[in-house]
């Protein structure tokens, strides 16, 4: 059995580490409007009746796939997608971004690989790319690093924080393309260190495409749909991006919410197959997204009518409910039939 922190990332120790960074920050709170309970996936800063949604991510280790396919072409479609996905998750619109291009050594052909792809993430979001910064930093990075941040707009009535979400609400999952940008330190242990895979070696149960194309698919964009959705009469009570942390992501909406997830579609072979090569079944829901990139969460009468909505742009899947539980338990019905609690 692998888990993560056997691949040198330990959840536990981020979230710690995480806290002692943030507690010396919180004094600066108060020097502007800021809108700290909504903090959950973007931040929110109060200007009028409207609010400014912030959030800052990067592609991570999967970079490195990039690296050993020598293809950086859709790296900037993740770079784009981790940072727009997470500002929806407050309600609003992203409508711009900057990009950090920090690199060992200048390389003006994989420069334009790395624009190929934030080019086209932007396109997918309809953002714009109004700035950045690149810095050549040979004693610090190894090849390259990509991060970005990014801004949206929302009516301060409109901003969903998950305080509305209620005992019986549903979840509806949106389709990932696969493992997105999360979890890749542990399934590159799994493929290549632990089971010496190559890059350009079959998928084992899916012959038809490679390990190093399933690990570099990019992620998902989930900006149209949700921004439809967003403008219509459904009362939106929680959004939920599934990246890092798999389904405990849900833990970041409402204290006192649990969730009960039983009718997830069948994971993609690409999660089939780490399980198999060694990452225990409650990992796997624990560290990767299994198929379900968002999730939204509504009344139980206004479910058809958003998955309606969301179907015209990407798979859906009615996937679960609600719970009112003080411990904030995540029950799960796995691929295998067991059911695992987050």
């Amino acid at each position: 059995m692998v888990t993560y922190s056997d691949s040198g990332v330990d959840i536990s120790l981020e979230e710690v580490t995480v806290s002692a960074l943030i507690s010396k920050l919180k004094e600066t709170l108060n020097y502007r409007d800021v809108i700290t309970e909504s903090g959950h996936f973007a931040a929110l800063v109060k200007l009028g009746n409207r609010a400014i949604a912030m959030s800052t991510d990067g592609v991570g280790s999967k970079i490195i796939v990039a690296e050993m396919m020598g293809k950086y072409d859709t790296v900037g479609i993740d770079c784009i997608a981790m940072v727009v996905n997470d500002i929806l998750c407050v309600g609003a619109e992203p409508i711009a971004m900057v990009d950090y291009l920090a690199v060992e050594k200048p390389d003006p052909e994989i420069a334009a690989q790395i624009g190929e792809g934030l080019k086209e993430g932007c396109r997918q979001a309809q953002v714009a790319m109004i700035g950045g910064e690149t810095a050549s930093l040979p004693e610090i990075i190894n090849n390259f690093d990509l991060a970005g941040t990014g801004i949206g707009i929302v009516d301060v009535k409109n901003i969903i924080t998950g305080k509305k979400i209620i005992d019986g609400d549903v979840l509806i999952g949106i389709e990932s393309s696969g493992i997105h940008s999360n979890g890749l330190s542990l399934a590159r242990k799994v493929f290549f260190d632990d089971n010496s895979f190559n890059v350009e070696d079959k998928l084992p149960n899916d012959p038809k495409t490679s390990v190093g194309k399933e690990l570099l698919k990019p992620t998902i964009i989930y900006v149209n749909p949700i921004v439809e959705l967003l403008k219509t009469d459904i009362e939106v009570h929680g959004l939920a991006h599934i990246t890092g942390g798999g389904f405990t992501n849900l833990k970041r909406l409402k204290k006192g919410s649990g969730y009960i997830i039983e009718t997830l579609p069948e994971p993609k072979p690409i999660f089939k197959a780490m399980h198999k090569l060694g990452v225990p079944i409650e990992e796997m829901y624990r560290v990767f997204n299994m198929g379900i990139g968002f999730i939204v969460i509504v009344k139980s009468e206004d479910a058809e009518k958003a998955i309606n909505i969301i179907k015209k742009h990407n798979l859906v899947y009615k996937i679960g409910i609600a719970k009112d539980d003080p411990k904030e338990n995540i029950t799960i019905t796995t691929f295998q039939e067991g059911i695992i609690t987050l």
